[in-house]
């Protein structure tokens, strides 16, 4: 077993211990499956801890504009792992916030169509699979990171974590979000990928010079000049890049407020 192999388990064990956690301790539970890199390998993980079954409903937050290749991929893995799907169609834009800029009222339709489905189903836990890495207002989570009623998120109050001991308080009518993949970057992931040979959406291979670094919506993502059109390359690629991951998505090009605006307010 080599070095990475090492630190893959490592992060492995950490991720499947958090799920396990969540599962014994907040009901009911559902997972959020954005269907692109990170929230499949994280549903990988939910198979292994829970010996191949998934325990809980895995949604896709729809807003109808994911890649035609997106829906391609995930109707092909809801076959193979026999997954408990459920698609949660998310409000028009005009329903949302009209004073955030153009791509980000799009990516706010998710915040409402969360919203919907919390208040309809009553779910107490939110399994989530963002990273610490990937925009500097995430590196404020925490594991086990409570909401308020409206979904809204107060960074300042979230209770400490020490000694993998997660304390939360969850008032009626509010929920917690877990984020198993906090500590892992978007290296760890793809060498994971590699690693376990996890399907991934093709989208991220290069094509022409140009692949998708991360998935949003079609209306409000682009790709980015690369040759790495293996997993192989995506790795090496990702070893000595400085552009950050999230360059292809339009809402974080806009004005400097506008994703913590999402993410207090209920965003992923």
């Amino acid at each position: 077993m080599g070095l990475d192999d090492g630190y893959l388990d490592e992060l492995e064990a950490r991720t499947i211990y958090i799920l396990r956690e969540a599962f014994s301790c907040v009901n009911p539970l559902a997972m959020l499956w954005s269907i692109g890199k990170d929230s499949t390998a994280l549903l990988w993980m939910v198979r292994k801890a829970f010996l191949g079954e998934v325990p809980f409903p895995v949604v896709l937050l729809d807003t109808g504009m994911e890649f035609a290749e997106v829906y391609a991929f995930r109707d092909r893995l809801v076959r193979e792992w026999e997954l408990p799907v459920a698609n949660e169609l998310c409000p028009p834009e005009s329903s949302v916030d009209q004073t955030l800029p153009a791509a980000a009222r799009h990516a706010a339709r998710k915040t409402a169509g969360l919203r919907t489905l919390l208040e309809r189903e009553g779910y107490r836990g939110i399994i989530l699979g963002i990273r610490r890495d990937e925009q500097a207002i995430r590196a404020k989570e925490r594991v086990f990171s409570p909401r308020n009623a409206d979904g809204s998120w107060d960074p300042r109050a979230q209770p400490p974590e020490l000694w993998e001991y997660f304390p939360y308080q969850v008032p009626d009518g509010a929920h917690v979000r877990i984020h198993p993949l906090l500590h892992w970057t978007e290296l760890d992931i793809w060498r994971y990928t590699l690693r376990e040979q996890i399907p991934y959406v093709p989208l991220y291979l290069a094509r022409d010079g140009k692949r998708y670094r991360s998935l949003g919506e079609s209306n409000i993502t682009f790709p980015i000049a690369s040759n790495a059109d293996t997993l192989e390359k995506i790795v090496a690629e990702l070893e000595v890049t400085r552009e950050p991951e999230r360059a292809g998505r339009a809402m974080d090009r806009e004005t400097e407020d506008a994703f913590e605006r999402l993410r207090t307010a209920g965003y992923m």
